[in-house]
């Protein structure tokens, strides 16, 4: 049997987010072509979590909406954060703290709910991931209302929140692929623990990449050149 087009639509978006978030990475940062790569992440990612959310609340799964929401909130943060060198702050950034305060309350609300639970489970989901899912959802939320307050960041503070954000929502894509659906590849990748390789390595960049922004010279407080504000959608 077919999928649907919401699933088809789903599975394609996913697909092709993991592969322009990969090629985002390796590019150069800045070019022309990274720039368009991020751009398509950006795109897949948020048709990949609006897919998700509409499927998840047609099957009451809230866990799967909270994943979702999460991966829509964290992309549409780092490309407004990566459009926007001058702080203006507006209805999107109260908007942000807000829809990220909520997500991180629903996901600890629900991490008690799994860990006071008989099974151990909240709506198909150990406290683990609600976890997860909290505690991101609230450093991307305290992120948020620290710039309402200073109303301001500088060239570094503002790639390293990007980056972070743009790796996370991409370990998203990963594991909803190779972790969740392991039998669409080779049993090899099973056995010699490759998927997990695949999976985790954005979490791995999304350490990496903010740690060499804040701390390496190149990234300094000085004004950008026109080449890195072209960094629009950074991997």
């Amino acid at each position: 049997m077919s999928p649907s087009p919401v699933l088809a639509l789903h599975i394609v978006s996913g697909t092709l987010g993991v592969l322009t978030g990969a090629a985002a990475l390796a590019l150069r940062k800045g070019s022309r072509w990274h720039v368009r790569a991020g751009g398509l992440f950006v795109v897949a990612m948020l048709s990949l979590a609006l897919t998700g959310i509409g499927m998840a609340i047609a099957k009451a799964q809230p866990g799967n909406i909270l994943g979702g929401s999460l991966t829509a909130y964290l992309v549409s943060t780092a490309w407004w954060t990566a459009r926007h060198r001058e702080v203006r702050i507006g209805i999107f950034d109260w908007a942000a703290v807000i829809i990220g305060s909520v997500i991180a309350a629903t996901a600890l609300t629900l991490a008690v709910e799994a860990a006071r639970s008989p099974s151990g489970m909240a709506f198909g989901y150990s406290r683990g991931p609600y976890i997860l899912l909290g505690a991101v959802g609230l450093l991307a939320a305290v992120g948020d209302a620290r710039l309402l307050v200073r109303r301001a960041h500088s060239g570094r503070q503002r790639l390293a929140r990007h980056l972070w954000r743009m790796c996370f929502a991409l370990f998203i894509g990963t594991s909803s692929i190779f972790l969740a659906r392991p039998y669409l590849f080779p049993t090899f990748m099973s056995t010699t623990g490759m998927l997990y390789v695949l999976t985790l390595f954005p979490l791995a960049l999304m350490i990496f990449w903010p740690f060499r922004v804040r701390f390496a010279k190149a990234y300094g407080n000085k004004p950008p050149t026109r080449e890195k504000e072209a960094l629009v959608v950074e991997g």
